[in-house]
């Protein structure tokens, strides 16, 4: 938990501030590219079939436990890129995360630096509810993410208000990420507009 900046938007034929991870992260693709996919998306949504989504509780049983207050504690940096629909790799970049708890109530300070220099930034703040359920909020988020944690894993869904050449398009982000242990997680997002996939974003969190 971009953040999850958690630009990230591709074209239809080759479709982007977490965090986090996390979060979104930001900035994903150029804005030539931004504006040939938000001009092709109309049709292709019309066509575009739902998938089913994977319940968090298939984890449950799954080991190490994940607990957000432990792990985003201290200093984390992280390492991610930017897939296309393709497959391709259309940009990297780097995130160094602040993280603070004060009872319930988290700050992720996130810091990106991207493959071409230039910099973003996002800041969540995170809520831990009942039933390992989470709620957070971040300046570019629309209304609140929600996330739910079972066993190893963290599933963070939110909306992310992009602008792109004076307007303003809002991008889904199905973020999951996974403890390998008490330093390493993984994290991947699919993002997607008017049901339509965009892209996916891959991260990989490692605390210091």
């Amino acid at each position: 938990m971009n953040q999850t900046r958690p630009s990230l938007l591709p074209a239809p034929d080759a479709p982007a501030h977490p965090l986090p991870t996390s979060a979104r992260p930001p900035a994903i693709l150029s804005q030539a590219r931004r504006r040939t996919v938000l001009g092709g998306l109309g049709a292709g949504a019309i066509l575009a079939s739902g998938c089913a989504s994977v319940d968090p509780g298939t984890y449950a049983a799954e080991r190490p436990l994940l607990d957000l207050r432990t792990y985003f504690n201290g200093t984390v940096d992280a390492w991610g890129v930017f897939q296309d629909r393709s497959g391709k790799v259309v940009r990297r970049f780097t995130v160094v995360m602040r993280c603070s708890w004060v009872g319930d109530v988290g700050t992720l300070d996130e810091d990106f630096t991207y493959s071409d220099g230039t910099t973003e930034k996002r800041i969540w703040t995170l809520r831990r509810l009942p039933d390992g359920r989470y709620s957070g909020t971040a300046g570019d988020v629309v209304g609140q993410a929600q996330g739910q944690v079972a066993g190893n894993a963290f599933n963070w869904r939110y909306t992310l208000a992009l602008k792109v050449d004076g307007r303003t398009w809002n991008v889904d982000f199905d973020d999951w990420m996974y403890l390998i242990d008490d330093r390493v997680m993984l994290n991947r997002a699919t993002m997607s507009k008017f049901g339509v996939r965009l892209g996916e974003v891959l991260l990989s969190f490692t605390r210091r």
